[in-house]
């Protein structure tokens, strides 16, 4: 009891420690939780996952391994595939035999595996994994369309993967009982096990959808019934036949995400942080549950057609299988080539490989148990070499997204369109969002990014990607509505980087927002919306002010008039940090200072007045 207690705590550290330094140093955060795990487990020996857990662990990671596929399935909108449908159906279609003929073929001639381990790891090879893709698309801010591609890929191949493992490995059995035994005696049970599987998932979202706007389960309890809904679907399906219940978890997430049930909505960050939480834990946990013994299965001076297996895999067998696929397809040469080298296995893979590594031995093929060293050897060198290079070959060929953090506006008015004219002016991508097609006309005159329509609206989270802007300001005329804009996005931008425009200072305290609800306020001072409104009216400008080592912070304040507001420093990074009633960030060279100001800065002399006085202020008394 008390070990298995420290196990799980030291999981949890490690998991969210790697977690946590990947966003600090920017290093893939898979590669951090497997160095973390090689570490606890099989280097230093601090615990053992097997020894701690037993028959249990098996059954924990599977059903991890399916919250976290339901999860990725939550993140598909079907719209998406207008853009990218071209080349994800060819992925699966095309891509899967393509893909799983290659794998095989380079492990039989390659690796030297006997044909049956070569043709079962070959079908597992074609999975990609939404617990790796995603992180690296978050990280290098890759173009829409292949990194929709990418993501729908990784998703949707998972159960297609790991029902082409149990297909052959179904095959093998049953010919070392019936020698006789053909592949129509085994693939179409297995082909109707996956259609019921999917059916079974796709019904389940159906009474989810139904039930939830309704008001047939309390909020409280909306979780709760929907894990566990999930958790039950995936081992009804797993009876039906191994592994199908991925397919049908995968499908439930896919059906619900695009029923639009708005009572999602509120769920949305419960489902995100279990997600970290899970994937955190389960590379944890299979990576310290692997042996010496395992890893000496891998060892170069012992099989040297592993290190060329792997080589053949990022360089013959994933180019191959793209190239081979999206032959006649819409999509570009320069997106084609950027998928064929971006193809980062992960948990599924492991999981997989792991389960059927003893049954093959159990059949009497001794290769079975190098699956597992050689599932993580594919994993830890597909991560590396993807992880750390994909930012690289975006760039090389020209499918980077855009890189410095945005700014999302709410509300069209003259102060609005001033910041982000300002802003548009020092590289910032901005979008002005306001659901008035004539309150925007000052945004399309000046050229600005807009979206006519809502942002409370369910439909503008699919029509508008909110990837590049890290930061939002609710700036309309209506303080309730910004202060509902800002709780409704926190938890998608941040809580910290959501902004409005505070209580106006000449509002009654009675009717005030409470700061609990608010986002943070714009400038020290809180000005309100009537506040910057009056001031616009009066002729005040946005200015920018660059610090060097020369012209520092005090020297900037000198010039600008003593009514002057500063709003944000914009550090060269592109980084926006707001001057706020709570928080002041810290100046230095390199920095662009925006403030709000009279349009009339001091004078020469009014500046060496300044300067003289704040010299007198520190001379030693």
């Amino acid at each position: 009891m008390e070990e298995q207690a420290l196990v799980i705590a030291l999981v949890g550290v490690l998991g969210i420690g790697a977690q946590w330094i990947a966003w600090r140093t920017g290093w893939p955060a898979i590669v951090l939780m497997l160095a973390a795990g090689f570490l606890a487990g099989p280097i230093l020996g601090i615990f053992n996952p097997e020894r701690a857990f037993g028959d249990l662990l098996e059954p924990m990671v599977a059903i991890g391994v399916a919250l976290i596929l339901f999860e990725g399935g939550l993140s598909l909108d079907l719209r998406e595939l207008r853009h990218a449908g071209d080349g994800v159906w060819r992925l699966v279609i095309f891509g899967v035999p393509v893909g799983w003929l290659a794998g095989s073929l380079a492990g039989f001639y390659v690796a030297g595996l006997v044909w049956p381990v070569a043709i079962l790891f070959g079908g597992i090879l074609v999975v990609t994994g939404p617990t790796v893709v995603m992180p690296l698309l978050r990280q290098s801010s890759v173009q829409k369309r292949p990194s929709d591609i990418l993501k729908w890929e990784a998703i949707v191949n998972d159960p297609i993967g790991a029902l082409c493992a149990v297909i052959a490995f179904e095959y093998f059995r049953m010919t070392a009982e019936r020698p006789g035994a053909t592949l129509f005696e085994v693939v179409p049970p297995m082909i109707f096990a996956a259609i019921i599987a999917g059916l079974l998932g796709y019904f389940a979202a159906k009474a989810i959808a139904w039930s939830f706007p309704r008001g047939a389960i309390p909020e409280y309890l909306k979780v709760p019934v929907l894990l566990t809904t999930v958790v039950a679907v995936f081992v009804l399906s797993n009876k039906i036949e191994h592994e199908a219940g991925l397919v049908a978890v995968t499908v439930m997430g896919i059906a619900l995400a695009n029923m639009h049930v708005s009572s999602l909505r509120s769920i949305h960050p419960f489902k995100q942080n279990i997600a970290v939480l899970l994937v955190s834990g389960i590379f944890i946990l299979l990576s310290s549950s692997l042996s010496l013994e395992d890893l000496a299965y891998i060892d170069p001076r012992i099989n040297p057609g592993f290190i060329l297996f792997l080589i053949a895999l990022l360089f013959v067998v994933r180019p191959a299988t793209i190239l081979l696929s999206l032959l006649g397809s819409s999509v570009p040469w320069n997106e084609r080539f950027f998928l064929a080298w971006i193809a980062p296995r992960g948990i599924v893979l492991v999981a997989i490989c792991g389960l059927f590594a003893l049954r093959l031995t159990e059949l009497g093929y001794a290769d079975g148990n190098v699956l597992i060293g050689l599932s993580f050897a594919v994993v830890v060198t597909t991560i590396v070499a993807h992880g750390f290079t994909i930012n690289w070959v975006a760039r090389l060929l020209k499918v980077k997204g855009d890189t410095r953090p945005g700014l999302l506006i709410v509300g069209s008015t003259q102060w609005s369109i001033a910041l982000a004219e300002q802003m548009a002016s020092l590289k910032t991508p901005v979008m002005i969002v306001d659901p008035s097609w004539q309150r925007l006309s000052a945004a399309r005159k000046a050229g600005l990014p807009f979206y006519h329509g809502e942002i409370l609206n369910e439909a503008t989270e699919h029509n508008l990607d909110l990837a590049p802007y890290q930061v939002l300001v609710a700036a309309t005329e209506n303080e309730a509505y910004n202060t509902l804009v800002c709780n409704e996005f926190a938890h998608e931008v941040g809580r910290d980087s959501v902004y409005q425009l505070g209580a106006s200072t000449a509002e009654d305290d009675r009717h005030a927002i409470p700061p609990s609800l608010r986002g943070r306020a714009l400038f020290e001072s809180g000005f309100g919306v009537s506040d910057v409104n009056d001031r616009q009216q009066q002729g005040w400008i946005f200015r920018k002010t660059t610090l060097s080592d020369e012209f520092n912070f005090d020297d900037a304040q000198e010039k600008l008039p003593d009514t002057a507001h500063m709003l944000l420093l914009l550090r060269k990074s592109g980084r926006m940090r707001f001057f706020t009633h709570a928080a002041r960030p810290e100046p230095r060279a390199g920095d662009t200072i925006i403030t709000f100001s009279p349009p009339k800065a001091r004078s020469a002399e009014e500046m060496a007045a300044r300067k003289a006085e704040r010299g007198a202020k520190v001379q030693p008394t």
